[in-house]
């Protein structure tokens, strides 16, 4: 006879995540828990609507909890971009009309014939400008100044690059000159306030006691951490990554725990929130949350969320995928259905919407993270997908 080594019980282990999950995603939550148990120094937030109802709302870790907000670096471009998307929808921007239509000063140096869809589509060729711009600038007149009168490093529309940076400045100033209000107002008016959105493209000082600072390893000498640099480490400030990270002046990953880029709430990296903001957002836009309809038609999401790039990026090196401002899914980023659209954080955060699925997602951690094909944040997307396919 075999020796006896108790009751044999299935009670399953304790969680390590606090909040909630609807039965169906119930494995999402062990993936969560598993990346807990795995490393005691991981915290970080994951939320998912579904159909405009919450089905995910996790938190984990040390420093990270319910309530708290962190920077989600260049998510922020995704709420930016829903901004934009609603002038589009408003008939105030035509998406292929001339930036120089709506911003004469543009038009300089053989850019008259860029178009609002090119530049926001990472091809204008204004990546950055070189020695950089201090964080104080970035909100200023002065910032879209200086951009309107470069040079472009490529012919435009010949190639794409990521415009890390820039790429808040040329938003913020169509909206100036279009609706006549900053960007940051807009979001706030009409997309944060009615649909209690817990993200902030300038954050409040009686927010600030919410504010966690990211906190990083390492801080890469340049806004793409997964790319090659010389083995010393050393970014040259003049090569299309260093302008576009806007290097020598500051480190990307630095951005978000300046007071100044909460304060003034750079859309293309300064955005602050949490997993739950950044869920509910993209929900907002595309199924409505609650009772709440959804702020964009069908007809604008498919203006907005048509891929215009695809191949190598010339300033990053590395494959990429856009739409007219937001990230599109693609095998080298594997965040969603071939219907999914939103942004990615250079900390590993991430906000999207998959139309597909009915879902709106967002991941934010506490300390900042490399990898994307089989990064934590895609990892815990294709668990809520399948997660959704299995319960359809």
């Amino acid at each position: 006879m075999g020796l006896s080594t108790g009751p044999c019980t299935d009670t399953p282990a304790p969680a390590l995540s606090v909040g909630t999950a609807a039965p169906e995603f119930e494995t999402v939550r062990n993936l969560f828990d598993s990346f807990l148990a795995q490393d005691r120094q991981y915290s970080a937030q994951l939320a998912v609507y579904r159909n405009g109802s919450k089905v995910l709302d996790l938190s984990g870790g040390p420093g990270l909890g319910p309530g708290d907000i962190t920077g989600t670096y260049s998510c922020s471009k995704g709420a930016a971009g829903l901004v934009i998307a609603l002038l589009v929808q408003d008939g105030l921007l035509d998406l292929d009309a001339t930036m120089a239509s709506y911003w004469p000063e543009f038009g300089a140096h053989g850019k008259d014939r860029v178009t609002v869809r090119e530049a926001l589509a990472h091809q204008a060729g204004v990546p950055g400008i070189a020695g950089g711009l201090a964080l104080e600038e970035f909100p200023t007149p002065e910032a879209a100044r200086r951009l309107a009168a470069l040079t472009p490093l490529w012919r435009p529309g010949s190639a794409f690059g990521y415009h890390a940076l820039t790429m808040g400045i040329l938003m913020e100033e169509l909206c100036r000159r279009v609706a006549g209000r900053s960007l940051q107002e807009l979001f706030d008016e009409r997309l944060r306030q009615p649909y209690a959105v817990d993200f902030f493209l300038g954050l409040p000082e009686d927010e600030e006691p919410r504010f966690r600072g990211v906190l990083f390893t390492t801080v890469p000498d340049s806004a793409f951490p997964d790319s090659e640099v010389p083995d010393n480490g050393w970014l040259d400030p003049l090569s299309l990554a260093g302008v576009s990270g806007n290097a020598p002046v500051s480190s990307i990953l630095e951005l978000p725990n300046h007071r100044v880029i909460r304060a003034g709430g750079m859309s293309s990296a300064g955005g602050i929130g949490s997993a739950d903001g950044l869920a509910r957002l993209y929900a907002a836009a595309t199924t409505g949350v609650e009772k709440l309809p959804a702020f964009l038609t069908p007809a604008t999401i498919d203006a907005m969320t048509e891929e215009q790039v695809w191949g190598l990026d010339r300033c990053s090196g590395q494959d990429d995928a856009f739409a007219v401002v937001f990230m599109k899914p693609h095998p080298g980023r594997d965040f969603g259905s071939h219907l999914a659209f939103g942004h990615e954080g250079v900390n590993g955060a991430l906000g999207f919407a998959d139309r597909g699925y009915g879902i709106g997602f967002g991941y934010v951690p506490r300390r900042s993270e490399e990898g994307r094909t089989n990064g934590r944040a895609q990892r815990l997307s294709a668990a809520v997908r399948q997660a959704c396919a299995e319960s359809a």
